[in-house]
């Protein structure tokens, strides 16, 4: 082992890339010098304000630093002119940064349905394909569930898996982007009684029947099973196609975050605290967990409280005073469905005049799913 090796093993590979790609960006297409000086950097900045984010200009100055540091130049991008140019970019160009689009629990249905309808047609008439399919549904139904980013699926390997067929099942992952001092981590997956990930996994392993090596592997169009593990840039387009062939509207808003997206909003709906939340995902700060989580406005929540009754009545009043404004010859002072009237009150439902609070369309509780919460 040289090292070079252990030198390139402490960055991650997609952090890798994108520094090498936004240095190239500066040097090549901008045509910037390296090593570079804070008034060519703070240019370099003036130049892209409004056609990149600040988010990108910022993840541009962190690989500019990175290397100057491994070249042992002193780092432009800390001076005063550099730092003043990026906050008045902020301020002149405001950005909303842009999410996935979550995937809901009624899409996860739609989409498990459609892939076991797959797999079941395969194993009558295409066996080639058989593969592709329990290989797609176990990832999107573990992707899901235990809210994975696309390279931790992508890294998980077949010896680093207990699992238990109708109890559970066991992941080690060796690193992942929030294990900063990569000592690795074990992650519990349940056994559910809808859209089961272990189910969909001991599928998959049956059919692999391999004792080790990458989980989820690269399967060309004839069926043919490598032993190299899927690129993570692979998940997107393949999340993408398998949405669209289900015919789950505007796939192209979807990404490999809307699986993790996706779950987080689902157990914050469910009531799960933030904490709870965190500590299953794996979240160390809490507003990266708040980013991922799209839940109601309180004004919302407390509308659905409103019983019924009382909210249609409001409605039916504020109509009716607004008909006897507009006709004349209309006694406005008395009120449809005073007491003179002799029509007998119609019971809403069980409860006769008392309506119960409105039962609101919910995804499914963490009791329903079997999941903790």
């Amino acid at each position: 082992m040289t090292i070079d090796r252990y030198v390139s093993a402490a960055t991650r590979d997609n952090t890798r890339r994108s520094y090498r790609s936004a240095v190239e960006h500066f040097e090549v297409t901008w045509g910037g010098f390296l090593p570079a000086t804070a008034d060519s950097v703070a240019r370099y900045l003036a130049d892209h304000a409004g056609r990149l984010s600040a988010a990108t200009l910022k993840q541009r100055l962190a690989a500019l630093a990175r290397w100057h540091w491994d070249q042992g130049f002193p780092d432009p991008t800390r001076a005063p002119l550099v730092r003043t140019v990026l906050k008045g970019i902020r301020e002149e160009h405001p950005y909303r940064q842009k999410q996935a689009k979550p995937l809901a629990i009624p899409q996860l249905q739609q989409l498990d349905q459609w892939l076991a309808g797959q797999i079941a047609e395969a194993r009558q008439h295409d066996a080639r394909r058989l593969g592709t399919w329990l290989r797609n549904r176990a990832m999107v139904l573990l992707g899901f569930w235990r809210a994975f980013r696309s390279d931790e699926l992508c890294r998980l390997t077949i010896e680093d898996i207990t699992l238990a067929p109708g109890a559970g099942m066991s992941l080690y992952l060796r690193r992942s982007k929030g294990d900063r001092q990569a000592e690795g981590r074990l992650y519990k997956v349940p056994a559910l009684r809808q859209c089961c990930p272990v189910e969909a996994c001991q599928d998959w392993l049956d059919f692999l029947n391999q004792p080790s090596g990458a989980l989820f592997r690269a399967i060309d169009r004839w069926g043919n099973i490598s032993n190299t593990s899927l690129h993570p840039n692979s998940i997107v387009p393949l999340l993408r196609q398998l949405l669209s062939d289900a015919d789950i509207d505007a796939a192209q808003a979807f990404s490999s975050h809307s699986l993790r997206r996706g779950f987080a909003t689902w157990a914050s709906a469910s009531g799960w605290e933030i904490k709870a939340l965190m500590e299953y995902v794996g979240w160390q700060d809490t507003q990266t967990a708040l980013r991922y989580i799209e839940a109601k406005s309180p004004f919302e929540q407390a509308l659905m409280q409103i019983p019924t009754e009382v909210a249609s009545c409001c409605r039916s009043a504020a109509l009716g005073e607004r008909i006897r404004a507009k006709l004349p010859g209309i006694n406005r002072s008395a009120h449809p469905g005073a007491a003179t009237s002799s029509q007998p009150e119609t019971p809403s439902g069980p409860h006769g005049n008392r309506s119960p609070l409105p039962e609101t369309v919910r995804d499914g509780t963490a009791e329903q799913w079997g999941l903790p919460h």
